[in-house]
Order: structure tokens, then sequence, then C-alpha cells
């Protein structure tokens, strides 16, 4: 039990290294591969990549997005902790309202998951915004309805949701009609920790010195 790797430095390049190894990223553009594989390492399953859909782009959205100040809209505090935020450009806020009490109330009166209520209260700033969604299918499916009806189009959409019911149907929904650059995985996997690994490799490629 003493001689595990301690090494932060060694670990990742072995971990990657391990991946290169294990799954074929060329069957993806080059500018989304870093991408894939910081998903990957996210959640160990290298068959991930073959039901990944990432934009080549998605970085350069991003990027923009983020260099204009427009905030990163999370689902869920869980996948707004996973966020680098030492990676972000000055003044960009992380907003989650899940857990705002007006979303319960909205919620409620609704008769609605407070992770779309949550997602409703994100109308004044979507125009341009960056979106992370890594827990709730309700939450990419509101979204998506907003954007239906006419709300103002975010700059890329990061979309992981998780579980049994509505995940699958929602990624694959947002595949069938993204107005904008998006990272998404088929199927019911997803998480969190995915959708953090994904945003979080896009604006590490994308920072200015």
């Amino acid at each position: 039990m003493n001689t595990w790797l301690n090494d932060p430095a060694a670990i990742m390049r072995r971990s990657f290294a391990m991946i290169e190894a294990e799954v074929d990223l060329s069957i993806l553009p080059e500018a989304v591969r870093p991408i894939a594989a910081r998903i990957i390492h996210a959640c160990g399953m290298p068959d991930v990549i073959d039901d990944l859909v990432i934009d080549d782009h998605l970085p350069a959205a991003v990027g923009k997005a983020l260099q204009d100040g427009r905030p990163v809209l999370c689902d869920a505090e869980m996948t707004r902790a996973g966020l680098i935020r030492r990676l972000l450009p000055d003044g960009v806020e992380v907003v989650c309202t899940l857990n705002d009490p007006a979303t319960g109330r909205l919620a409620k009166k609704r008769g609605i998951t407070r992770s779309a209520a949550a997602v409703e209260r994100w109308l004044d700033e979507l125009e341009g915004a960056v979106c992370v969604i890594g827990n709730a299918p309700t939450a990419l499916f509101t979204l998506l309805r907003l954007l239906e009806e006419g709300a103002p189009t975010p700059a890329a959409i990061i979309a992981f949701p998780v579980g049994f019911i509505g995940a699958a149907e929602s990624k694959r929904a947002l595949i069938g009609a993204a107005p904008c650059p998006i990272a998404t995985l088929k199927g019911r996997r997803g998480g969190a920790g995915m959708a953090a690994a994904a945003f979080n490799a896009v604006i590490a490629g994308t920072r200015t010195p």
C-alpha cells in the first residue's frame, strides 16, 4: 500500500499516455481532441469516445464569450464547483441559480423541477453566455424549449446530463437542434465531472497568457 504513485505531474503524464494508447483520438477534429481526452480522464471510460459529440468551433466560441465578459451558467452547484476559476478571465461570473429561494418558489408555483426553474431564470443573462449542464435532463430540456420560443442564443452549450429518465433524450434533442457550438455525450452517461472537465479543457486551451 506504500508503493502507489504520488507525483501529480507523473500521474497526469501516465494517465494521458494511457488514454492515447487506448483511444484513437484521431477520429475527432484536432481542435477537440484535448477536450475528449479530458472527458475520458474524468470518467475513466475510454469507450465514451464513440458517443462524444463536440463541435470543432466550440473552443473559439467559448473563448470569445469569456473574453467578452459573458457569464458561465451552470445547472448545479456540483457543476459550478468543478470549474477551474483561476483559468477564467477577470470579471467573468459563474452563475448557478438552483438554490436561490426564488427558484424554489417558481418551481413550486409551476409544478416543475428546481433545475428547470433555475434555467428559466437564466433568461436575462443567456445571450452570448456559456451554458454548462452536468446533472439534470430537465435543465437541458428547458434550455432547448426557451431557445425554441425565441430566447437569446448562448455562445456555447456544454451538456452532460446524466441518468435514466430524459438524459439520452435531452442530449439527442440538443444534437438535433443546437443553435450554437456544443459538447455532449450521447446516451445515459454524463455528470458534473465530465461537464466540468470539458469546460476546463476548453478554457485551458483558449486562455491567453
